[in-house]
């Protein structure tokens, strides 16, 4: 059957429905006041990356007078039209939380944003001296005439614009320094009393520019496109290609404007003319400009009782025992779920292998690390070792390339062999494995996660990591990355799928699996856990499933383009999505299969960029106890009654709210089983 456009839900108004999601954290009564910060900060800057990316590349698409419909019937055109509208409504609500919500809550905390009036004679004198003895040495203003054009304004800087008074009105413009501390604390008193520099930038601007007068000085901010383009065929040096790229990146096309609510109508006209940008591309802010300075709040006010209670992660049962790593594996397949159970085992499974006689070979995937990984310390430790040690690192992990680079680099002086990821593919798949020489001859052990080798986001994204020996599985990794490092390609694998070749086919193969069963009567159920789906065929797929009378429920934190509640087509699918003190991160693939059931841990989601155009894995859990901890996973994610929202037909998502007195949320339940140390959930 073919399906209409109108079955499906364009993906950026969907992603905007999720970010929707994560603001409303921001006034949730039962989150602490400086996680609300946390949350409008996170809203802020998944905003800025929506601008740079996804409006860039539809304002890409409208400039080449490109037509194609989307997913949903909608050429680029009207989808700008209704993704503006969205946006607007969505700020005037980020803003709205802000100034009617958590100011008010700040203050009543003793936590203050103040303007330069408001100050008292010696907070007035502190703030004259830091901008004196700090701001004043930094400040560059940047006049404009004839000689001296409109100066190129990196990407997302603060900048205020002087509109000068003398013989004749002009501009200059200031830069807001990032490299100090937007909020200036304010000495003395108890509390916390803050003003932006901003603020007192603008008092005292006139320093700048002796012998004009200030007529108006006002805030504003540009936005550009910051997507990094290769042509891989003809790069090269695929390095060197990527290193230029990022530094272009800072003064791309502008793609949007923000300007302060108080801004003149000239100056607001001037900026935006001379960006030649839309008024539709231009925001009016009521209140400061870019919000993501309140992570830095809820980094810098010491107050616990304002945050989530300290969860620190659980090491799970199997590795307390002060054991070898690859002991502990021999004996048994093994599970963890970030960030509720320790990331510890992996960091030393590498640091073990590293310093290791009987090791052989390291080779490992490595696509967003830390800034001081032990992982990579590790890696280096090992080829300083006389370890063969191989890794490829994708330096094509959008807006992580710098770091990438730099630790490469590290890893390839230090011995190891370093690959850049394969041409028109990003390697998303996460592997590691180990080959060891033991008596009874080479032992390979593998782990395998949803989730990067990152000892930060280990303590922020849900995940699932996954230890084994198996043998039939092993040989499948040794050959995935021959395929990764050489020209080998496998034509059969044992236990896994890979995309872009077969993880697409297999994820139909196991749906239609279920429309059989379905109509012999036999028992049916599809549940998947993703952060997106987008992709149009994976879609349809779902359709004909439900369509068949199979019941599935997704749990699809970020974009989903499916839509609930279509009459004979998707009347058997519910959509849920989970926003919480954690990032949902792990991607899960359950099948019924008639009471066998077929479980299944991916790198993937669910968009036709991972199915086709990165090099994904997905891989089964057999073993039956840890089945049933996966398992409770997806039972707490759709039982939850405090988190989760579910998606409503007109593609907006209600809360699930609890009908009973039991409070579920999945998060917190999570923790608690982890802190049982008991993996036989």
């Amino acid at each position: 059957m073919k399906y209409k456009s109108e079955y499906f839900i364009n993906r950026e108004l969907s992603w905007l429905e999720f970010n929707d999601r994560v603001l409303s954290e921001a006034e949730y009564p039962g989150n602490p006041l400086l996680e609300k910060c946390k949350f409008i900060s996170i809203t802020s800057s998944n905003l800025d990356e929506f601008f740079m990316i996804r409006i860039a590349a539809l304002k890409a698409q409208i400039d080449s007078k490109f037509t194609q419909k989307d997913i949903a019937g909608m050429t680029p055109i009207q989808q700008m039209e209704k993704i503006e509208d969205r946006i607007e409504a969505l700020i005037k609500k980020q803003y709205s939380i802000y100034k009617n919500g958590i100011i008010p809550e700040l203050e009543e905390n003793k936590i203050v944003f103040l303007k330069y009036e408001e100050l008292s004679d010696d907070e007035k004198k502190a703030a004259e001296e830091y901008f004196e003895e700090t701001l004043f040495p930094i400040l560059t203003p940047t006049a404009i005439d004839s000689s001296r054009p409109f100066p190129l304004l990196q990407n997302k800087s603060l900048n205020i614009i002087v509109e000068l008074k003398k013989e004749k009105d002009r501009y200059s413009f200031v830069q807001v320094p990032s490299i100090v501390n937007r909020m200036f604390k304010l000495p003395g008193r108890n509390g916390y009393r803050f003003i932006l520099i901003e603020e007192i930038i603008k008092e005292f601007i006139g320093t700048l520019f002796e012998g004009y007068s200030i007529k108006k000085a006002s805030e504003f901010r540009v936005t550009r496109d910051s997507d990094v383009i290769i042509n891989e065929d003809d790069a090269e040096d695929l390095l060197s290609k990527i290193e230029k790229s990022i530094k272009n990146r800072k003064w791309g096309s502008p793609v949007r404007l923000e300007i302060c609510e108080s801004i003149e109508k000239e100056t607001r006209e001037y900026l935006k003319d001379i960006l030649k940008l839309k008024k539709s591309d231009v925001y009016r802010i009521d209140g400061p400009i870019d919000l993501t300075f309140l992570m830095k709040l809820w980094a810098g006010v010491d107050r616990s009782k304002l945050k989530f209670n300290s969860e620190p992660p659980v090491l799970i049962e199997e590795f307390q025992e002060n054991e070898s790593v690859f002991d502990i594996m021999k004996q048994k397949e093994i599970i963890y779920h970030l960030p509720y159970e320790s990331f510890e085992p992996v960091i030393d499974l590498v640091t073990e292998a590293a310093n290791d006689p009987k090791v052989l070979a390291i080779k490992q995937t490595l696509y967003r690390v830390s800034g001081h990984s032990p992982i990579v310390k590790a890696l280096k430790d090992a080829a300083n070792n006389g370890k063969q040690v191989t890794v490829l690192v994708e330096i094509k992990a959008r807006f992580d390339e710098e770091q990438n680079i730099t630790w490469a680099k590290e890893l390839e002086k230090a011995g190891c062999h370093v690959i850049y990821g394969l041409k028109g593919l990003k390697t998303h798949a996460k592997l590691l494995l180990i080959v060891r020489q033991e008596a009874e001859g080479i032992q390979r052990y593998v782990h395998l996660s949803t989730g990067n080798y990152n000892d930060n986001t280990a303590k922020l994204y849900s995940d699932i990591g996954f230890f084994s020996t198996n043998e039939d599985l092993c040989t499948d990794i040794s050959y995935l990355f021959n395929t990764l490092t050489g020209f080998s390609m496998s034509r059969y694998w044992n236990k896994i799928a890979v995309a872009p070749n077969d993880l697409r086919t297999k994820i139909y193969e196991l749906i239609d699996n279920e429309i059989e069963n379905q109509k012999a009567g036999k028992k049916t159920g599809i549940i998947m856990k993703a952060n997106s789906l987008t992709d149009k065929e994976m879609i349809e797929k779902l359709y004909d499933a439900s369509r068949a009378g199979v019941e599935i429920k997704l749990v699809i934190r970020g974009a989903c383009s499916l839509k609930v509640g279509i009459k004979d087509i998707s009347e058997n699918i519910e959509v849920y999505s989970i926003v919480g003190r954690y990032l949902e991160h792990s991607r899960i693939y359950y099948f019924e299969n008639d009471g066998e059931n077929k479980i299944y841990l991916s790198s993937a989601d669910l968009m036709s960029r991972n199915l086709d155009r990165r090099i994904e894995i997905m891989f089964p859990v057999e073993d039956e106890d840890l089945k049933k901890q996966v398992t409770k996973i997806l039972e707490l994610n759709l039982t939850d009654n405090v988190k989760r929202r579910i998606l409503e037909p007109d593609g907006t998502y209600r809360n699930s709210n609890a009908r009973s007195s039991k409070k579920i949320n999945a998060q917190s339940e999570f923790y608690k089983l982890a802190k049982k140390r008991d993996t036989n959930i």
